[in-house]
C-alpha cells in the first residue's frame, strides 16, 4: 500500500490540499537535481555533437533526443511502472531488491549482487551531484563580468564547505522552503524558455523523433558520443523511486506532469530557439537565455536551486547507507536523529565527511562543469540498468505478470537503459573511471563485509550451545543466583549467547532473570508497532525477545524494552544488566578469504560503532565480556 493511498478516505477539499502540498513538497526533494541539468545538458550535448554545428539538423536532433529521453525514460520508466513497484509505500535500488527477493521466495545472491552494485553506483553519483551542480550555477559570473573568472573556484569550494557543515543541525526548518523555491525555478526557467521558444516556434519539430533517430544514424560515432552527454538531462530521475516514501505515489506523478516535465521541455526548446539564432550562445546557451541585468540574480537562484538539489543527494546518501546497515552490507556507523518528529531526518558525520572529501576532490581536480560532465552519467545509467532488471522480477514474480508480458514491457527499457550505459563508459578515460573507481571500492567494501559477518557467523556458531537444551540444564543444576536482570544479545536467538555461556562458566553464577534478546531486519522498510517485538517466556528465570525493525529503522532496545512491559515482563532501566560479546578478530588466513581482504574486514569491525551506541543502550549499563577469533 502506498502512502497516498492515506488519503483516499479524505473529503475532496482535504484531498486536494493534501495531494497540492505534498506535491509541492516534492519538487523541492525529489526534482532538485533533474531541475538543474538545464544549466549543462544541452550545452554538453551539443559540444559532444560538434560546437560549431548550429544548424537546424543537429539542433533539433539533440533537442528530441533530450525530449524523448524526459519521454521514455522518466516518464514511462519511472513515473508510469516503477512508482507502482513500491515495498510497503518505499522505493529505491536496496528497497526494490528486498522486493524482488520476496518475489523470488527468499535471498537470491545474483538478486542481491545488483542490489549492492546499484547502491555502490548510488554513492559515485552522491560525489558528482554537489560538484557540477554548484560548479555549473557559479559559472555563469563569468558571463556576467570576466573579473569573476578566477573566483569561480573558491566560491564553489566555499558553498560546498558550508553545505556540508550544517548537515549536523538538520535541515527541517530550511526544508521548509525547498518545494516554493524549487517550484519558483522550474516556473522561471520554463517562462525564458517559452519566451525564447515563441520566437522559433519551428524547434517544436524536436517532438517528431525522426529527428532524434537521424541524427543518431547519420553518424554513429558522433551520435553515440552525444548520447551519452543527451543523458545528463535525465540524471536525478531516481529520485522519483527512492524518494517514494517521503510523499507518496500521486504527488510525485502529479508534480511532474504538472510543473516539471512541462518547464524542462519549454527551456530545452528554448535554449535550441536562441542557439538557432545566435551560434555564439553556445558558450552558455542556458544563461544566454536572460537578459544581462537579470544575469546575476538567475546565477545567485542557480547557487540555491543546486543546493537544494544537493541537499537531497547527500540526505539520500545518509538514508540509502542505514538501509544499506539494516540489510548487513555495511558496518555499524553512527545515525544522528535531527527531527524529533521525522525518523526518517537523520545526520551521518562518517558518511557526510567522506562526501565532503570526495565532492572537493572533484571540483579540484576537474575545475569545471564541462570536465565533471565527462564523469557524470556512468553511475546514474548504471544504476537505471540494475533497476530495470530487478524490476523485471517484481513485475513477472511479485506483480503475477506472465514472464512474456512482463519482458515485453521491461525489455525495451532496459534496451534503452543499456544503451546510454554504453554511451557513457565512452567517457572512461575523459573522467568516468572516477565513478567507477567510487563504486568498485564501495562494491568490495560491502561483499567484504557481508561475506566475512557470514565467516564469523559460522565460525561462533561451530561451538553454538541451543539455548533450549543450557534452560533445561540450568533449571535441573542451578548455579548461584544474583540479584537484578541481565539482557544478554545475540545474533542467533536459538542458541545461547557466547556471553552468557562465558559467563557461567568463568563467573559461575547468574541473574535472578535472563532474557536473549536478537534484532532482526525485515524485508520491509517500517514493522507496524504490535508486530515489532515478540516476547517468549522459556521457563522461570528465562525470556527470550525478538525485536524485529524495517531497512529504514534505527533500533532503539530500551524504548523496545520498555514496550515489552505491556506484555507482563517487567524491566527497570537501574536494576538491568546488558551483557555484550566482544569479538577479537584477528587475520589468520584461515576463512578462506585473500589475507588482504581480512585486514579490510578487520579495518571495517574497528571502524564500526560498537553495539551499546548503535541500539541506544546506556553506557552504564553495559559489560563486554569478550572473545578472540581468527579469520
Amino acid at each position: 500500500m502506498g502512502q497516498t493511498d492515506a488519503i483516499k478516505p479524505m473529503s475532496p477539499p482535504q484531498h486536494r490540499a493534501t495531494l497540492a502540498t505534498l506535491s509541492l513538497a516534492s519538487i523541492g526533494v525529489v526534482y532538485g537535481d533533474i531541475g538543474t541539468s538545464p544549466l549543462y545538458a544541452f550545452r554538453e550535448a551539443m559540444v559532444a555533437a560538434g560546437s560549431g554545428e548550429t544548424s537546424p539538423g543537429p539542433v533539433l536532433g539533440v533537442l528530441s533526443l533530450i525530449l524523448w529521453a524526459l519521454i521514455i525514460v522518466v516518464t514511462l520508466k519511472y513515473v508510469v511502472v516503477l512508482l507502482y513497484a513500491d515495498n510497503h509505500g518505499e522505493g529505491g535500488t536496496l528497497a526494490l531488491m528486498a522486493l524482488a527477493e520476496n518475489a523470488l521466495g527468499g535471498k537470491v545472491f545474483p538478486v542481491l549482487l545488483l542490489g549492492v552494485i546499484g547502491a555502490a553506483l548510488f554513492f559515485g553519483d552522491a560525489i558528482i551531484t554537489p560538484a557540477i551542480s554548484v560548479l555549473s550555477a557559479i559559472e555563469g559570473l563569468k558571463l556576467a563580468t570576466p573579473v569573476f573568472e578566477p573566483y569561480i573556484l573558491p566560491i564553489t569550494i566555499v558553498i560546498l564547505v558550508g553545505l556540508f557543515a550544517i548537515q549536523s543541525r538538520g535541515t527541517a526548518k530550511v526544508a521548509i522552503l525547498f518545494g516554493p523555491l524549487t517550484a519558483g525555478w522550474f516556473l522561471v526557467i520554463g517562462a525564458a524558455g517559452a519566451a525564447h521558444m515563441f520566437s522559433n516556434p519551428g524547434v517544436l519539430a524536436a517532438f517528431n523523433p525522426a529527428y532524434g533517430l537521424s541524427f543518431l544514424t547519420s553518424n554513429w560515432s558522433v551520435g553515440i558520443l552525444t548520447l551519452g552527454s543527451v543523458f545528463l538531462a535525465v540524471t536525478g530521475a531516481e529520485a522519483l523511486y527512492a524518494d517514494l516514501g517521503h510523499f507518496g505515489r500521486r504527488p510525485i506523478q502529479f508534480a511532474w506532469i504538472g510543473l516539471v516535465l512541462p518547464a524542462l521541455a519549454l527551456n530545452y526548446l528554448g535554449q535550441g530557439a536562441l542557439l538557432l539564432r545566435d551560434p555564439a550562445a553556445i558558450e552558455n546557451p542556458f544563461y544566454r537565455l536572460f537578459p544581462e541585468p537579470l544575469l546575476l540574480p538567475m546565477i545567485v537562484f542557480a547557487a540555491i536551486a543546486t543546493v537544494i538539489a544537493s541537499q537531497a543527494v547527500i540526505t539520500g546518501a545518509y538514508s540509502l547507507t542505514r538501509q544499506a546497515i539494516q540489510l548487513g552490507l555495511l558496518p555499524r556507523l553512527e545515525v544522528r536523529h535531527t527531527s524529533e518528529a521525522q525518523s526518517g531526518q537523520i545526520y551521518m558525520p562518517q558518511v557526510n565527511a567522506l562526501l565532503l572529501v570526495g565532492v572537493l576532490f572533484l571540483v579540484l581536480m576537474f575545475r569545471s562543469s564541462s570536465n565533471l560532465a565527462s564523469a557524470y552519467g556512468i553511475a546514474v545509467s548504471g544504476t537505471m540498468v540494475v533497476t530495470a532488471i530487478m524490476a523485471f522480477f517484481v513485475i513477472w514474480k511479485g506483480w503475477g505478470w506472465s514472464v512474456w508480458w512482463a519482458a515485453t514491457l521491461m525489455i525495451p527499457l532496459a534496451a534503452i537503459d543499456i544503451l546510454f550505459l554504453g554511451a557513457n563508459l565512452l567517457k572512461v578515460a575523459e573522467g568516468g573511471w572516477v565513478t567507477l573507481m567510487v563504486a568498485g571500492v564501495l562494491l568490495l567494501v560491502m561483499l567484504t563485509w557481508r561475506r566475512g559477518t557470514n565467516l564469523v557467523s559460522q565460525a561462533t556458531r561451530r561451538e553454538d550451545v541451543p539455548l533450549s537444551d543450557l534452560v533445561r540444564q540450568l533449571e535441573s543444576k542451578t548455579p548461584i543466583i544474583i540479584e537484578g536482570t541481565a539482557i544478554y544479545l545475540t545474533r542467533h536467538p536459538n542458541h545461547a549467547p557466547a556471553a552468557l555461556l562465558h559467563a557461567l562458566k568463568h563467573f559461575k553464577v547468574m541473574h535472578e532473570r535472563i532474557a536473549v534478546l536478537s534484532v532482526r531486519t525485515a524485508t520491509s522498510p517500517r514493522v507496524p508497532p504490535d508486530t515489532a517485538i515478540k516476547l517468549e517466556r522459556l521457563s522461570s528465570r528465562f525470556s527470550q525477545i525478538e525485536i524485529v525493525c524495517g531497512f529504514m529503522e534505527t533500533p532503539d532496545i530500551p524504548q523496545a524494552l520498555a514496550a515489552c512491559q505491556a506484555s507482563g515482563w517487567s524491566y527497570d532501566m537501574m536494576k538491568t544488566t546488558f551483557v555484550l560479546s566482544r569479538l577479537s578478530i584477528k587475520a589468520d588466513g584461515t576463512t578462506g578469504m585473500p589475507i588482504w581482504q581480512d585486514h579490510l574486514f578487520i579495518t571495517l569491525i574497528n571502524n564500526a560503532i560498537d553495539a551499546t551506541e548503535y541500539f541506544s543502550i546506556p553506557r552504564s549499563r553495559v559489560v563486554e565480556i569478550g572473545t578472540q577469533l581468527g579469520v
